[in-house]
């Protein structure tokens, strides 16, 4: 007689495992991490390093959980406690993952690129199965160019994998879970089926609104601003938010506040729009703009903003 208890013998045991998302700025690694997740978790900007968090975002399908962590860019053209403590938090994220994908654009490969390779070479990390991501491709005019390059990217670095796609193209998206599956672990998932990232709601308020900063100002406004949330109450489905945004000199907040107080404005309305979509709520969202003369290269600062 069978035991009621025993599993079915065609059961698969589930897999879950960590995935870092490493690339350098502005190479699509959020877009990559959005796509991945099947909804906008981490933020995207034409701004070089958008990113300034660990974002976790999670993926369930069938028996697998995908955990990937969207890092900052790393880059050294700053010398900031700011760009120090992000350069920390890339390093931070490769330590307990199972798989490293590493975003570079298709057919591109320059000194930013080179210096994040250098992390996938370092001790804590070079046992670890380092996937290329020949993200944009689109963009290139004739994809069988990206042959060749793809073998000189194999005298790099051992990787695992050589994915060629593109972040925008879902077919492409869904063939790249598939290959990086088998490289994690069987194990009970981390988190429920339903989960989407481990980040609080008021967290991702101050991410959106920030996006909207950056994509408003463009170059506009200096890379040395952010948010910061005052106030975040919930009373049935109205959420009401406060934020600061924070910038470095008074010719900054004119930057961000515009003339007669529209742009101010517009961020505002854009970032609600947005957060009352993404929890199907209603926003009453007050923003304020404030000097803080330094705060990029004051670690106390940093960390009072919720810098790790």
């Amino acid at each position: 007689m069978s035991d009621d208890n025993t599993p079915a013998a065609d059961a698969r045991p589930q897999r879950c495992g960590l995935v870092a998302i490493v690339g350098r700025p502005n190479v699509g690694k959020s877009t990559l991490m959005n796509a991945l997740v099947g909804q906008k978790i981490s933020i995207t900007s034409a701004k070089a390093q958008t990113t300034r968090h660990r974002i976790t975002g999670i993926r369930t399908l069938g028996d697998t959980q995908f955990v990937f962590v969207d890092t900052p860019g790393f880059q050294d053209k700053h010398v900031a406690a700011l760009n120090r403590t992000l350069n920390r938090t890339v390093l931070s994220s490769l330590g307990d993952v199972d798989a490293v994908l590493f975003v570079v654009e298709a057919g591109r490969f320059g000194a930013p690129d080179a210096k994040v390779l250098a992390l996938l070479q370092s001790e804590a990390i070079k046992d670890k199965p380092a996937l290329l991501v020949a993200n944009k491709l689109d963009t290139l005019q004739r994809r069988q160019d990206v042959l060749p390059w793809l073998q000189q990217m194999q005298q790099r670095h051992a990787f695992a994998e050589y994915v060629p796609m593109s972040a925008t193209r879902d077919a492409d998206v869904q063939r790249l879970l598939g290959i990086v599956e088998p490289y994690l672990p069987q194990q009970p998932w981390l988190y429920e089926e339903d989960a989407l990232t481990d980040r609080s709601d008021r967290f991702l308020a101050s991410e959106l609104i920030r996006e909207k900063l950056f994509r408003l100002t463009g170059d506009e406004l200096p890379y040395s601003c952010t948010v910061v949330i005052d106030k975040f109450e919930e009373e049935g489905n109205l959420r009401r938010i406060a934020a600061s945004i924070v910038v470095e000199r008074d010719a900054h907040k004119g930057m961000v506040i515009g003339d007669g107080g529209e742009r101010l404005k517009r961020i505002g309305s854009e970032a609600r729009q947005e957060l009352e979509r993404l929890w199907d709520a209603k926003v009453f969202l007050e923003l304020w703009v404030k000097v803080r003369s330094g705060w990029a290269d004051d670690e106390a600062h940093l960390r009072s903003y919720g810098y790790e």
